[in-house]
């Protein structure tokens, strides 16, 4: 006897049989039970998953000698028939080769006749979506409107392709995806059966690279069976699948979360000397990545698609590189799918996007740079430290160019400014002192004490005078905007005492206002920002460019 090959032998005769769709078994055979049979049906879903199977298990248990039942007995006269696919009553077409409108008229005229034998007659069109809109048109009559005992059974990949006036008129069932671990246990159980001997992390790989589908992952299994003689190693699952297995990708994430570059370098060589396809490779990593990211957000380690050993392994890493750090890796990674996918240059696509990710974890958040690192440090945040340049406040020596701005309402909790001919007194307090006072409003208000690195700071005589750049309009408006006066107020208070106060007074401009240009487009006139050297990284890392820049609601 001819051999048969195990996606064949193995195709499901029953609804017990067929794996992964048990919501649409239960509607199937509750239909039948219950004789609510609809005149149309749509299965739709990606290939392999059991469309057409179960089209045909639907049609045995509608004409079973011994039904219609929950499962076809398989042994009856049509049964046997419908497997072999020899049953005048059960049509399946291929939509793909018969497409044309008048090949689907004399399809709708021979189905006005009833069933010669059986309750129904079943037409099955498969890949429906390939057929022509007139044929589509020449179908919807008899769709709406069909004859006693006649049900058609639609099965497409690609149900966008289907007209509406066909999808309103069936009941439509969409076919997930199978989950890996299922696919594992179905190829477990046919390896036993068919004397083929495969660890467990061989059948994981096989199941993964089946990508939902049972059909591609039973074929696989086939392959390498008859590729290893009716053994299948891990090496030979690796090389043959064309992809890396879970260990290789643990030390490339772990190179990435550290920004180990010559790690990464030696991964992508391997690839490429290899000749493993870099696409798929950089696909089943992103898996992997997902993983991480689940279990670093705490998700439960039995739903990870992987041995138990490999699993807690990844816990560990995960755990050590954070949620926030995973998120923003898969982030970029996925920006840099469509990249990878459409490059000639697989390789070397994916070595950048890989590198690219790398520098992810060295990057600060804005509010840390604002805050000069405390707002992080206080949250208890681990992170990368990376060099800042100091933020030093502009000097000031000078009456202000807006005499009417010079001393805001906040003198309402302060004593009254010097007039601009008197020199300010000069400044008592340690550097200590200042250094409590931002560390107060830091806590109070982390945008206040970004605004306030900007100016000077002096405490005499029981007031403290927040000295200000003319220029500075977002420093100066801060200083009265809400409750930022009484903000300033408490940490006067928390550092000199509750007798102390403080005021607003406007200085000379700084030598940088004084020579700098503002540009007529709205760009930063300040130009502090843009020129940070962490602000730099990030545009280049994410591709961006900065259009303008607007003041922070302090």
């Amino acid at each position: 006897m001819a051999y048969q090959v195990l996606a064949r032998k193995w195709r499901p005769q029953d609804f017990s049989s067929l794996v992964g769709q048990e919501a649409i078994v239960t509607a199937l055979r509750n239909a039948i039970q219950e004789g609510r049979i609809a005149q149309a049906y749509l299965f739709s879903g990606i290939r392999g998953v059991g469309k057409t199977t179960a089209a045909r298990v639907f049609a045995k248990a509608l004409n079973c000698e011994k039904g219609p039942g929950s499962d076809p007995c398989n042994d009856c006269l049509p049964c046997r028939e419908i497997t072999r696919g020899s049953d005048l009553d059960v049509i399946e077409v291929d939509a793909a080769t018969y497409s044309k409108v008048e090949q689907v008229r004399d399809l709708t005229e021979s189905l006005k006749y009833g069933p010669a034998r059986d309750r129904y007659k079943v037409v099955v069109l498969d890949e429906i979506h390939r057929l022509s809109r007139q044929a589509f048109d020449a179908l919807l009559k008899i769709v709406e409107e069909p004859p006693p005992h006649l049900v058609f059974i639609f099965a497409t990949t690609e149900v966008d392709a289907v007209p509406v006036t066909i999808l309103s008129r069936c009941q439509e069932f969409h076919f997930r995806r199978v989950p890996s671990l299922t696919v594992a246990a179905l190829l477990s159980r046919i390896a036993n059966d068919e004397g083929i001997a495969a660890s467990d992390v061989a059948l994981r790989l096989i199941a993964r690279a089946g990508e939902g589908s049972v059909r591609d992952a039973v074929a696989l299994l086939d392959q390498l069976a008859t590729f290893g003689n009716r053994r299948i190693s891990d090496d030979d699952a690796v090389r043959l699948l064309g992809g890396l297995d879970t260990a290789l990708f643990h030390r490339l994430l772990a190179a990435i979360v550290g920004g180990d570059r010559l790690a990464i370098r030696e991964m992508a060589r391997r690839v490429e000397d290899e000749g493993w396809d870099a696409r798929n490779v950089y696909g089943q990593f992103l898996v992997f990545c997902r993983d991480a990211l689940h279990l670093a957000m705490g998700g439960a380690p039995g739903q990870i698609d992987l041995p138990d050993e490999e699993t807690n392994a990844l816990s560990h890493l995960a755990a050590a590189a954070g949620y926030e750090n995973l998120l923003r890796l898969l982030h970029q990674l996925l920006t840099s799918e469509p990249l990878v996918r459409r490059s000639e240059s697989g390789v070397l696509a994916v070595e950048i996007a890989w590198l690219r990710g790398a520098e992810l974890p060295k990057l600060a958040r804005v509010e840390e740079i604002l805050a000069g690192g405390a707002a992080i440090a206080a949250a208890g945040r681990p992170r990368t430290e990376i060099a800042r340049p100091p933020l030093t406040p502009p000097s000031i020596a000078a009456p202000s160019r807006h005499p009417e701005t010079a001393a805001p309402a906040a003198a309402a909790v302060s004593r009254p400014a010097a007039p601009p001919s008197q020199p300010a007194p000069p400044a008592t307090a340690s550097g200590d002192s200042v250094d409590r006072f931002h560390e107060e409003v830091r806590k109070l208000k982390p945008p206040l004490a970004s605004h306030l690195a900007r100016a000077e700071l002096r405490f005499a005589e029981g007031s403290l005078a927040i000295v200000y750049d003319p220029a500075d309009a977002p420093l100066r408006d801060s200083l009265n905007r809400g409750s930022n006066p009484q903000i300033l107020q408490e940490a006067v208070a928390a550092v000199w005492g509750d007798g102390a106060l403080w005021r607003a007074q406007a200085g000379a401009p700084s030598a940088a206002a004084v020579h700098a240009e503002v540009p007529a487009d709205g760009a930063n006139p300040i130009g502090v920002g843009i020129e940070n050297p962490t602000v730099q990284t990030l545009l280049d890392l994410f591709g961006g460019h900065v259009e303008a820049v607007g003041d922070e609601e302090a």
